[in-house]
């Protein structure tokens, strides 16, 4: 039986990726904040047939990851599966984020993914076994326009998972990325900020936005997710990142394909209609304004 723990279980990725790995006969612990956050997750559960054992876990929290761990350890007897999808979104260009911004950002983005393993591993040492998957995102690929909280904090995502996915290689652990592109979850409509203090990043803001409504207009579901979560944990073939979602194959694609010239005379296009023409040059993309 394989018993997996998931961050983020109450909404969205996390949310659907419980229950549908619950479907497939695993022992599922979803965590949340608070377990009055999690009657969705009860409900869609209950309605697939299935049984989540909510557990509370606050990932800015080193105490409360420890404790949620140890719950789960002395629950079940072991933890095989760790699922690091809790995350916020961060739009901002840089020069008008605050420092707090970024570290609020990052401290649940990547300060939460190193409590969580810093909390598992000793135990998957042990069993000499486990899998830790890290939910970053396509942002943390592609440096996606005035969102710089975000894709810093999954860029580091990035480099961590890379590092650690060598550190315990030797201890029969297998570490992976998810990059998600665009997926039909609630954080795209919490994700609406636009400071734009100075007004001087109006075309920034309008061309993020544009790019989410291209992606939403046939966005990836909650379920693709979970499949590639499933075979990233379980298939023979093991690899380092899973890419799924709008865009997500031709983002990828598209910036190993192009300079870093390429990339920041992108940047340069004043015109909308023209820095639609080139994305879709580079990327396969087709972002011009719906409507």
């Amino acid at each position: 039986m394989t018993v997996a723990l998931i961050t983020g279980a109450n909404s969205g990725i996390g949310r659907g990726a419980a229950v549908d790995l619950a479907a497939r006969g695993w022992t599922v612990y979803g965590s949340m904040r608070s377990l009055d956050k999690g009657e969705k997750l009860a409900a869609l559960a209950e309605a697939a047939g299935v049984t989540v054992h909510p557990v509370v876990c606050d990932v800015t929290d080193t105490e409360s990851v420890n404790r949620a761990v140890a719950e789960v350890i002395a629950d079940a007897g072991r933890i095989d599966v760790l699922v690091n999808n809790a995350g916020i979104g961060g739009n901002g260009v840089l020069e008008e984020t605050t420092i707090d911004e970024y570290a609020a950002v990052m401290d649940v983005n990547l300060h939460g993914i190193i409590r969580c393993c810093q909390a598992v591993l000793p135990h998957m040492r042990a069993q000499q076994s486990g899998c830790i998957l890290n939910v970053s995102s396509i942002a943390g690929v592609i440096a996606a326009i005035a969102q710089s909280p975000y894709v810093a904090s999954k860029w580091a995502v990035e480099g961590l998972t890379e590092g650690l996915a060598q550190e315990v290689a030797a201890h029969g652990i297998r570490v992976a990325l998810i990059e998600p592109g665009i997926v039909k979850t609630a954080i795209m409509a919490k994700n609406t900020a636009a400071p734009n203090a100075t007004g001087a990043y109006d075309r920034a803001y309008q061309r993020m936005f544009a790019f989410y409504a291209a992606g939403l207009t046939t966005p990836g579901q909650p379920g693709e997710v979970s499949e590639v979560i499933y075979q990233a944990a379980t298939t023979d073939e093991p690899q380092l990142r899973w890419t799924c979602g709008w865009g997500g194959e031709e983002l990828v694609a598209g910036r190993a394909a192009m300079t870093d010239t390429d990339w920041v005379e992108l940047g340069a296009i004043e015109d909308d209609a023209a820095y639609a023409a080139r994305f879709q040059e580079l990327f396969g993309l087709d972002i011009s304004p719906r409507g």
